[in-house]
C-alpha cells in the first residue's frame, strides 16, 4: 500500500523578472509606498538601490511588490514564523480517574489534581472506571462526576457532558478564559 503525505508547501514570491503583472503598487524597504508604476521602471529603481522587487500580494489589484533584499526578506519571514510559534500554546488533555465509591478524602485530592491541570491550561477528561458489577449502579458514577465537575465549574466549563465509552463514563472540562484571569488578578491585589 502506498501512503500519500500532502507535503507543505512553503509560499514562493516571484522577484524580479519573474514578476508578471504589467503594473505594480510599489512600497519601498521601510514598507512606505511610492505608487503605482510600471514593471520596468519598479524594476529600474531596485537595481539602482542595489536590492530585488519582490512581489508579496499577488493578488492584488495591481499586484504589490517590494523593494527589499530578498535574502533579508525570507528572514523576516522565518523569524515572524517562529514567533508565531512560540505565542501558540499547545494545550494537552489530562486524564484524572475518578471510582464510582469513591471517599470524600480521595475526591479532594483528584478535584485539587484537575484544577492544577485546569490553571496550566490543558483540558482535563474526568473518568469513572466501573469494575464487575458496579456498572449496574452508575448512578454512583453519575453522582461522582456531577460532584467534579461542580466543584471545578469556578476555574472550568464542560466540552462534553457525561457519557458512557465501554464500562467508563467519561466527561471533558476546559478553562473557560475569563474565569482563569480573573482569579489571577484577584490574587495578585491580595499580595
Amino acid at each position: 500500500m502506498i501512503k500519500r503525505f500532502k507535503q507543505q508547501q512553503e509560499k514562493r514570491y516571484r522577484i524580479n523578472q519573474r514578476i508578471f503583472a504589467p503594473e505594480l503598487r510599489v512600497l519601498d524597504v521601510e514598507g512606505k509606498q511610492i505608487g503605482v508604476l510600471s514593471k520596468f521602471e519598479a524594476l529600474k529603481l531596485a537595481q539602482e538601490q542595489g536590492l530585488d522587487l519582490v512581489e508579496i500580494a499577488p493578488m492584488a489589484k495591481p499586484p504589490v511588490a517590494k523593494i527589499i533584499d530578498y535574502n533579508k526578506f525570507q528572514y523576516q519571514l522565518e523569524k515572524k514564523k517562529k514567533e508565531e510559534k512560540k505565542k501558540a500554546k499547545v494545550s494537552e488533555t489530562k486524564e484524572v480517574r475518578l471510582g464510582p465509591f469513591m471517599s470524600d478524602n480521595d475526591m479532594q485530592v483528584m478535584i485539587r489534581r484537575g484544577r492544577e491541570f485546569l490553571e496550566d491550561g490543558d483540558k482535563v477528561r474526568l473518568v469513572v472506571k466501573f469494575r464487575g458489577r458496579q456498572i449496574t449502579r452508575s448512578e454512583f458514577g453519575r453522582t461522582t462526576i456531577n460532584k467534579v465537575v461542580a466543584a471545578l465549574s469556578d476555574i472550568s466549563k464542560v466540552d462534553r457532558d457525561p457519557h458512557f465509552e465501554g464500562r467508563q463514563l467519561v466527561a471533558l472540562l476546559s478553562v473557560e478564559k475569563g474565569k482563569k484571569h480573573e482569579e489571577s488578578k484577584e490574587d495578585q491585589t491580595q499580595s
